[in-house]
């Protein structure tokens, strides 16, 4: 039961057995547990290095066992320590992930002109989503962020994911968090889920995003609305390179039917990418973009965030959160 603080099934049950019988040598600890000799002394090694043990010293012939209220609280510490650190690679990971795909964002003109063309206006792009549609044959890759979406873009996409889904397509969507409040949206991707399609949620997405077949990629040309056009890329090196940011985002997100939960620190998803922007130096009204939440909620957060670090600017909620490992350090530009 103690595998996760480094204790195998034979090393609890010394550790275990020595509790019982403090005095216990190796040849007791072999008749009590069952276990063979040699068996007993790899599992008082690894013992040790955990510090659950102390070395035989010349007032015992057995080493002596330390108490479960201090060597286990000191194995919870450790794994605490570890998660954080895991944490916050995660949160790199993310933003490593955002930065990726804004830069593609950046250069969507350029690769346009070399992979593919500019479609001007929300017609072109949805004729270019309905060829796409009929000839897709496996899969469909999807970033939808903006929070809440009108009912009208829904009500248009509506057919052509109805489609896909009586072919068999294989479809996966990642909705900002936010959509949560909005119900017509959350009730648009539960009728997805309920039709096959994979639907999950992130605190933040950069640009739209579709992508069929792992062949053809549409993204918006302005990030700040999808109404101004889109960029269609075929290039393969580069539609390499957005699948493998697809699936790093979809890693991280969290499925439809469960909601997000606080991290060890107590931070929401939404919370936590909040601080990054915070400490990156974005403005309320660009954050709530980006959570896709109104500025209103975008100064609750932070006006929060930073009542719990005791910060009195933004940036300095940000810096804070640095100093106790709640963000990976920046990168000097």
């Amino acid at each position: 039961m103690l595998e996760l603080l480094g204790l195998d099934t034979a090393a609890e049950a010394v550790y275990r057995c020595m509790l019982a019988n403090p005095e216990a040598g190796i040849a007791s600890l072999t008749r009590l547990t069952g276990l063979p000799e040699q068996e007993i002394r790899d599992s008082l090694d690894a013992l040790s290095e955990l510090a659950l043990i102390h070395p035989q010293n010349a007032e015992s012939e057995s080493p002596r066992v330390v108490s479960p209220d201090l060597g286990l609280e000191i194995l919870l510490a450790r794994q605490q320590a570890e998660l954080a650190v895991h944490q916050s690679r995660v949160e790199a990971s993310r933003a490593a992930a955002a930065e990726l795909m804004a830069q593609y964002a950046d250069m969507r003109l350029q690769a346009a002109a070399v992979n593919g063309n500019i479609l001007s206006g929300v017609e072109a792009v949805r004729e270019q989503l309905a060829t796409m549609t009929r000839k897709v044959r496996d899969e469909v890759l999807c970033f939808a962020p903006n929070g809440a979406h009108s009912e009208a873009s829904l009500r248009a996409a509506q057919p052509l994911d109805e489609l896909l889904l009586d072919r068999g397509v294989r479809m996966r969507t990642v909705y900002l968090d936010s959509v949560r409040n909005s119900p017509h949206t959350q009730a648009y991707a539960e009728w997805l889920a309920e039709r096959g399609g994979k639907v999950r949620t992130a605190p933040s997405l950069p640009v739209r995003m579709i992508i069929t077949d792992r062949e053809c990629a549409v993204i918006s040309a302005n990030a700040e609305s999808s109404g101004d056009g889109a960029v269609v890329i075929t290039g393969e090196g580069t539609l390499a390179a957005l699948c493998a940011l697809f699936e790093t985002v979809w890693a991280t997100a969290t499925p439809l039917s469960a909601a997000p939960k606080p991290d060890m620190r107590g931070l929401t998803p939404q919370e936590s990418q909040a601080l990054a922007f915070l400490y990156q130096g974005h403005t309320d009204e660009t954050i709530a973009k980006r959570l896709g939440v109104s500025p209103r909620t975008a100064r609750r957060i932070a006006n929060t965030l930073m009542t719990r670090l005791g910060a009195r600017s933004r940036f300095q909620a940000g810096a804070k959160a640095v100093q106790i490992g709640w963000l990976p350090e920046q990168p000097d530009a």
